[in-house]
């Protein structure tokens, strides 16, 4: 008979090891804490009294709980159609977005595209150099945009940004003798872009969604140019004009002024959540591609 017997020998850490290791999760505490501590502030300021929030009464957990910030921003009837807008927004500006960056990005990763390395020039020209506000605003007046949704889905539906990086992605993730072998085959391009390159790039297409979705989400100063109609407005556009409101002094009497400025202070803390709210959803149905497809991306440019 034989027996095996293991023994396990732990490596013993040197005091300055445990030193680095203690100094290193301090710093990680610390930065934790800068991170959280602003969010659980707001939270509980929008939960709180006009008057707990005005006096500093709030540092970490709710005084005087109260919920008139959220009943005074639902009992607007704008903010109802600013959020359909906003969702609208986007939704459709994300999937425009997306798909022209995957089209414009993956010929200008092959090897074969003739005039590649120029016209990534001229695109990484225009993140340096642009137009302006002027002329991109007779640009879009003159394709009859002014005060319509498209005013805000294609002047910026493409950054060069997420281009570089998803053309970077496709160079390092698909590699040549995966298409020389679709083409032995017979397969054509567009059903290799469907049934080869979609299904292996869902990290940088979660990636570009995150990304072109936040940014579309916050934006609110392509709408405060293009827009007129008020049905039209995005979420943003109508919280900034509830804050203004708010803010705005007018002729009352003391009492009311105050109670005015109290509930501007709240409004702005119960906008922050409410605005906040869809993002906050959304990543962590994308956050595990997220670091996968930032990683691969950036391998090679």
């Amino acid at each position: 008979m034989s027996s095996m017997i293991t023994t396990r020998t732990r490596i013993k850490e040197s005091a300055g090891d445990r030193l680095f290791m203690a100094v290193v999760y301090t710093i990680l505490t610390l930065v934790l804490i800068a991170v959280i501590y602003p969010l659980i502030y707001i939270l509980s300021s929008s939960i709180s009294s006009p008057s707990a929030v005005t006096s500093g009464k709030v540092w970490l957990w709710p005084v005087d709980i109260s919920f008139k910030g959220f009943e005074t921003l639902f009992h607007t009837p704008q903010i109802v159609t600013g959020y359909g807008n906003s969702l609208f927004y986007t939704a459709a500006g994300t999937l425009i977005s997306v798909a022209l960056t995957v089209m414009i990005a993956y010929p200008l990763s092959r090897k074969t595209f003739f005039g590649r390395s120029a016209i990534m020039m001229i695109i990484t020209f225009t993140m340096i150099f642009s137009g302006g506000l002027i002329p991109t605003y007779m640009v879009v007046r003159g394709l009859h945009l002014i005060d319509t949704r498209w005013a805000l889905l294609i002047p910026n539906a493409i950054w060069v940004w997420q281009v570089i990086i998803a053309r970077s992605f496709f160079m390092s993730s698909i590699p040549e003798e995966l298409i020389e072998a679709s083409e032995i085959d017979g397969c054509s391009d567009l059903r290799f872009m469907r049934s080869v390159v979609i299904p292996l790039s869902k990290p940088i297409l979660a990636v570009l969604v995150l990304m072109y979705a936040v940014g579309q989400w916050n934006a609110y100063f392509d709408a405060l140019i293009y827009l007129k109609s008020a049905k039209l407005f995005p979420l943003q556009l109508i919280l900034r004009s509830i804050i203004i409101q708010n803010n705005s002094s007018g002729v009352m009497d003391a009492m009311k002024q105050v109670e005015r400025q109290q509930l501007a202070e709240l409004l702005k803390y119960a906008l922050i959540v409410v605005a906040t709210l869809p993002v906050l959803i959304i990543y962590p149905f994308v956050q595990r591609f997220f670091v996968q497809g930032m990683l691969v991306g950036s391998v090679k440019g």
